[in-house]
This record gives structure tokens, C-alpha cells and sequence, in this order.
């Protein structure tokens, strides 16, 4: 018997965002209801790129990068790996990964402490660059992080930057609390945006086919 995982985040007023900055957080007003007379209820989003579980693309990090439309669904579904890294106090790295057994074409989920927490944390657990070069050696198509950015505090951005170069998907904001490490089918569908350098996306796993 199959299994569905929603991995996203829920998006809401007061949901966790980068930094707990303002500017970020998303607004949900109501433009129309039925108490005020109108027969239909309507709503506006007001939501930043990367709001939530999203997917970034090169544009993000590299001044001539691809924009978000050029990732496309068939790299975004298909089979992936939960890795449990729960036991990473503060970055993922090359010695955490090396005893996974990751393969070429494997697609990454970072089950970290992240997943566990209700609030953004300054601390998060992140990619540290070795990690990243060691998934670009190996060859993987995608890497996916529980956290709202999968790296912090490193001059430059060398993970994203590295992973962007090699032509690495980045899913950022995924919640892995209730997934068990294995392999399971994914489902990432970003919002059809075109021109910028991120979208939020609809996650969510299938297990036991």
C-alpha cells in the first residue's frame, strides 16, 4: 500500500521565513467575500520568489544564470533518496555523505534537526561547501534541504554557486519531520513562473511502490 508525504511548507502569514524578515513574509488579503455583499469570495497573494518550499534556479547566484522556466518538471520528478543527517550539529559534509552510498543521478533529500523546528532558526544546519563538491563529484541531478537556504555564513556562496555551475537542482524549504530515510518517488512542481530566479513549489513523496 502506497503512501503520500507532503513535504511542503504551508503557506501563511505567520509561517517561518528567511531571517524572520518582514519584507518576506506573505500577504493573503481578501479582495472580495460574501458578508460584503459580492457573490464570490476572492483573494491576492502577495508572496516573495522564494516563500516557503521552493525551487531556486542559477539566476539566483549567477549573473548570467538560467531562469526558473528553464528547470524542467522531468527534472524534477522521479525517484529520490531521504538521507538521514539528523545527527549534524552544524553543517552537512563530506564525511556525512561518504558513508550514504549516493550514486550517480541520485536525487538528495537532507533530512536534518531543520525539519524538526517551528521557527526559523539563525543556526540552521546548512550544505557546507566539501559536502557540495563531493554531490558534484558523484554526479547527483538534485539536492533538496529542509532548511530555508541550504548554506549560511560562507563568503561568496560556494555551495550554491558550485551546485548552480554543474547544473545541480536546489529545492530549499522541505519538511522531512515524518519521512523516514529511504527512497521514495518525488514530486516537485514549482509555480509556472518565467524570468526569475525562484518559485514556490507543491512537494510531496510517494512511498511503498
Amino acid at each position: 500500500m502506497f503512501r503520500i508525504y507532503d513535504i511542503s511548507m504551508t503557506i501563511e502569514p505567520a509561517m517561518p521565513v528567511y531571517k524572520n524578515k518582514e519584507s518576506k513574509m506573505p500577504k493573503i488579503t481578501n479582495v472580495a467575500c460574501h458578508e460584503g455583499g459580492e457573490a464570490v469570495y476572492e483573494s491576492r497573494l502577495d508572496l516573495d520568489a522564494h516563500v516557503g518550499t521552493h525551487v531556486d534556479a542559477p539566476l539566483h547566484m549567477l549573473k548570467d544564470g538560467d531562469a526558473i522556466e528553464t528547470i524542467g518538471l522531468e527534472q524534477l520528478v522521479g525517484m529520490a533518496r531521504v538521507a538521514d543527517l539528523t545527527h549534524c550539529a552544524e553543517a552537512v559534509t563530506r564525511d556525512d555523505l561518504e558513508p550514504l552510498g549516493l550514486q550517480r543521478n541520485d536525487w538528495v533529500l537532507m533530512k536534518t534537526r531543520n525539519s524538526y523546528a517551528d521557527a526559523f532558526e539563525p543556526d540552521f544546519a546548512y550544505l557546507r561547501e566539501d559536502g557540495a563538491r563531493y554531490l558534484i563529484e558523484l554526479g547527483v541531478r538534485g539536492v533538496g534541504t529542509d532548511a530555508l537556504g541550504i548554506e549560511r555564513g560562507q563568503i561568496g556562496y560556494p555551495t550554491h554557486r558550485a551546485l548552480f555551475r554543474n547544473n545541480i537542482v536546489v529545492v530549499e524549504g522541505l519538511r522531512l519531520k515524518d519521512v523516514a530515510a529511504g527512497s521514495y518517488f518525488m514530486v516537485v512542481a514549482p509555480l509556472k513562473l518565467a524570468g526569475v530566479e525562484a518559485a514556490p513549489a507543491r512537494a510531496f513523496l510517494i512511498g511503498g511502490i
